[in-house]
């Protein structure tokens, strides 16, 4: 994000008390919500197939990124982003309350995504702020997308492997299994194994890749088809338009895959930080 509030008062400074307030006093209500951020994350844009955006990093709205003004000293933001993500997982790991779990589980609900999105979302991938904030925006994206994401599972993992073991998929998942694979991911982070939630949505997001990789070969063939012998027709067209824009989706599922494979690893060299 270019632009930064103008005192540590504003909006990020609110966006990491709600963080680390959030686990010991749910949410406050803070931020405008999920309806105003664009996109969920890098590699977590809208996964219905049949609304075939590519997915973009999150940013803010235009109207809320034009309120914040000025801007506050990145090494004091990064400072913030990376103590406000210890303290959150400090605290859950630290507490038998399941109400504590819950609270932050929901807390892109509860809390504003934009309020966390400009707490964590700048920060670098291989780092704890930059993997919670992966995290949060699998959950939101599963749940926000489950029956595309369930058809996509099962092109991509038509027959269950070693992906559906390490993810936690039992079968080819129906929307409702999407929705509590998603909070189970997420809940295990905090009350589980780190590394071993971060190598479950790895495992997770690289079967969807590969679905989306699926469907866009099925679409132009269908295309290609059903154009009979005129090569170049405005179906196949239209259909090498959408099938570039899911591999690149695609694509940026894969790189995220990535990213949470190396924040396992940095995790159990006590070097995710």
């Amino acid at each position: 994000m270019s632009t930064r509030p103008a005192s540590p008062d504003s909006s990020n400074s609110s966006a990491a008390a709600a963080a680390a307030h959030a686990a010991a006093h749910g949410g406050s209500g803070l931020g405008p919500g999920f309806g105003s951020l664009r996109a969920a994350g890098a590699a977590f844009g809208p996964a219905r197939m049949g609304s075939l955006r590519p997915s973009r990093p999150a940013q803010l709205d235009p109207a809320v990124a034009d309120g914040l003004a000025g801007g506050m000293d990145p090494q004091a933001i990064s400072e913030m982003s990376h103590l406000s993500a210890a303290a959150l997982l400090d605290r859950v790991r630290h507490s038998e309350d399941p109400e504590v779990v819950h609270r932050v589980l929901t807390l892109v609900e509860t809390v504003g995504v934009d309020e966390i999105a400009e707490l964590w979302s700048d920060a670098e991938p291989d780092s704890l702020p930059g993997v919670l904030w992966r995290l949060y925006m699998l959950r939101t994206w599963m749940r926000n997308n489950r029956d595309s994401i369930a058809q996509l599972w099962r092109l991509g993992e038509p027959v269950a492997t070693t992906a559906s073991a390490i993810a936690g998929v039992d079968q080819a998942p129906a929307e409702d299994d999407i929705v509590r694979l998603a909070d189970s991911i997420l809940s295990g982070a905090f009350v589980g194994d780190f590394a071993v939630a971060l190598e479950r949505a790895a495992a997770f997001t690289d079967v969807v890749a590969l679905g989306l990789r699926v469907e866009a070969k099925r679409r132009v063939q269908r295309a290609m088809a059903n154009g009979g012998p005129v090569a170049g027709s405005m179906d196949e067209q239209r259909a090498r338009s959408q099938a570039a824009k899911l591999m690149h989706t695609g694509a940026n599922l894969m790189t995220t895959a990535r990213t949470f494979e190396q924040g396992a690893h940095l995790w159990r060299r006590g070097r995710l930080e």
